[in-house]
């Protein structure tokens, strides 16, 4: 059974490129918008420990020992509902095995990402404090 009352989400950085990885949601209330890696936590999963299983469900890669930098907690106004925004930045950009949640990709520059956003990531990028962030580690070595 899955906590329905946490969720939590990767957006991916390849610094190589600066662009970033969005994926095409399939088979959801959210069909055809665009989005990032992520799902809801398990019983028993830490949020780390959750986002690294739906990043290897999702796109088939194992980031087990990968840093992930918090970008964003979102709640809901009812206070029911916590998500959890991470970023993680890879050396190269790389082809994502999908899944069937998903079917399609794109690698893009922060200012060019794809439309339809999926509302959550469209409200995750008004924030001035999240893109600051992005910019800021895209500057770095």
């Amino acid at each position: 059974m899955v906590n329905s009352n946490i969720g939590c989400g990767a957006l991916i950085y390849s610094k190589s490129t600066h662009r970033y990885l969005f994926l095409l949601r399939n088979k959801t209330k959210h069909s055809g918008e665009w989005g990032i890696v992520g799902g809801k936590i398990e019983p028993g999963e830490t949020v780390i420990n959750g986002l690294v299983r739906e990043i290897q469900e999702e796109i088939g890669v194992d980031y087990t020992d990968k840093k992930f930098i918090p970008l964003e907690t979102f709640t809901a106004d009812n206070q029911k509902f916590v998500y959890y925004t991470f970023l993680v930045d890879v050396k190269e950009e790389f082809v994502p095995t999908l899944n069937d949640e998903h079917r399609g990709y794109c690698w893009v520059p922060l200012d060019d990402y794809p439309k339809p956003l999926h509302p959550g990531v469209w409200r995750t990028f008004k924030f001035a404090s999240v893109v600051d962030k992005l910019r800021t580690i895209e500057r770095l070595p």
